[in-house]
Parts: structure tokens; sequence; C-alpha cells
């Protein structure tokens, strides 16, 4: 997987700019459940949101963003506050909404 170009992410936060976050991560953090809600959001648009609830602590949220990411194979475009804006492009060519230079 190729990692994204500053100026990718930045067109990346731009088009998740007014979209509402398809996961939350709770206090019980990283389950199956949630890894298969995500791949399918990813799946289904390319570009999603997810929300951290309950999480104070930088270091534990960044652990389990870089989880989440290698997991479901996705690139981290940014993170805002509590909320982390996850890409993956999709693997079949004609559905691919998001095009990158």
């Amino acid at each position: 997987m190729k990692e994204l170009k500053g100026s990718q992410k930045k067109y990346l936060r731009g088009l998740a700019h007014n979209l509402n976050p398809s996961a939350f991560v709770g206090q019980k953090g990283i389950t199956e459940t949630l890894i298969g809600e995500i791949d399918r959001a990813l799946e289904a648009s390319e570009l999603i949101k997810v929300k951290f609830n309950d999480f104070k602590e930088k270091d534990q949220k960044n652990s389990l963003i870089k989880e989440i990411s290698k997991a479901t194979q996705s690139h981290i475009a940014g993170m805002i506050g509590h909320v982390v804006i996850l890409y993956r492009p999709n693997e079949i060519l004609e559905k691919q909404h998001i095009k990158l230079t």
C-alpha cells in the first residue's frame, strides 16, 4: 500500500468535511464487529470518518487508529479532534469514486 502525499491528504480532508462519522469507537475499543463495519463502509464509499468516544489520551487513540488502518488496509488521511478520516480506494477501477493524482 503506497503512502499518501501531503497534497492528497489535504484533498481527501476537504472531501470528508461534510461527511458524518460512519463508525464509533467506544469503551470496548476495537472489536471484529467494528472492523467489519469500517470495512463495509470503506467498500461502499472509499472515504469515511470514524469517531472516538471516551478516549482522552492521544497516544492510546493514535495506536488504535494505526491498528484500525492496518486491519482495514486503509490510509489515514487526517485526524481532527476525536475524528479520524480513513481512505481506501476500491479494488474495482470502475467503482472508484475518488481519483488521486
